[in-house]
């Protein structure tokens, strides 16, 4: 290597670091005083000789942690049997936020399940009563519905954009017990064809003398709660008739829309053993 090109590199090197050095030590500044000063530069409020004034504000950032403290809950609550926290976040609370804040508030909840989770896994190990396990239950509502949200504004988006929910497409596929179940499509590096891996796991099919056998009996299993639940229903239907014969009709209609009332109505099983009133 010539001399000339090895005196280059080391004055590129020592430029650059120069630079960098340079750059760390000048002071944080937001980025909306820094454009509005080079504005006003360019449009000739400030002079190109004048030198730049610091600003008194610095751009805000959280203090960096360099513990694993932060999986574990505040030591004030480890003896506590009960932790005082608020309900879940709803879904009309969550729409009216921006996506700025529901990005800002996921990693909240995420740094929040994994405390409870490793708290959770502690108290177990210590053979100790975890404090308030509804927290984790909370935790995990208010993800699905922000996961709920954002979904929803991403089909908006699509629908506005595309004419498409921009979801992967999905479609109802029997498994190999014959039952319906919901397959969602993704992409694949080979065509269907000669994807033999995807051909044995997804067209399975079903057939067989167990397969209907077992088919047989399931659907005389969910009959047979269907057949209970709704006698359950009439069996209350007819208990309350019968203490009270004077019950509003309408209302048990609305309770029980799958009991015919009017037809109990003329059966002789609601009628109570009380005694009729006779006009004098």
């Amino acid at each position: 290597m010539s001399s000339t090109l090895i005196k280059c590199f080391n004055l590129a090197k020592t430029v650059g670091n120069a630079t960098v050095k340079s750059f760390l030590a000048a002071p944080k500044q937001p980025w909306q005083a820094c454009r509005k000063w080079v504005l006003a530069r360019k449009r000739g409020q400030i002079s190109h000789s004048a030198p730049h004034v610091q600003m008194p504000m610095q751009m805000h950032t959280s203090p960096v942690r360099r513990d694993l403290m932060e999986f574990f809950d505040d030591k004030k609550n480890w003896s506590e049997n009960e932790v005082k926290v608020g309900r879940a976040w709803r879904t009309e609370e969550l729409r009216i936020k921006s996506n700025k804040e529901l990005h800002q508030l996921w990693f909240v909840l995420l740094k929040e399940r994994n405390m409870l989770l490793t708290m959770e896994h502690e108290c177990n190990d210590k053979m100790e009563v975890f404090p308030s396990p509804e927290r984790i239950d909370k935790v995990k509502i208010s993800m699905e519905n922000l996961e709920t949200v954002v979904r929803e504004r991403n089909k908006a988006y699509h629908l506005l954009e595309t004419g498409e929910t921009g979801e992967r497409p999905q479609k109802a596929v029997k498994n190999a017990f014959g039952l319906q179940v919901s397959y969602k499509s993704c992409e694949h590096a080979l065509p269907p064809f000669m994807n033999l891996k995807w051909i044995k796991s997804r067209n399975i099919g079903f057939g067989g003398r167990a397969v209907n056998r077992f088919l047989l009996k399931y659907r005389e299993k969910l009959y047979n709660a269907k057949r209970k639940a709704k006698n359950r229903s009439r069996n209350e239907v007819m208990m309350i008739l019968r203490r009270n014969p004077n019950f509003d009709l309408n209302v048990l209609r609305r309770q029980f829309p799958d009991v015919n009332v009017d037809k109990l109505c003329n059966e002789d099983k609601i009628r109570g053993h009380y005694v009729p009133k006779v006009g004098v």
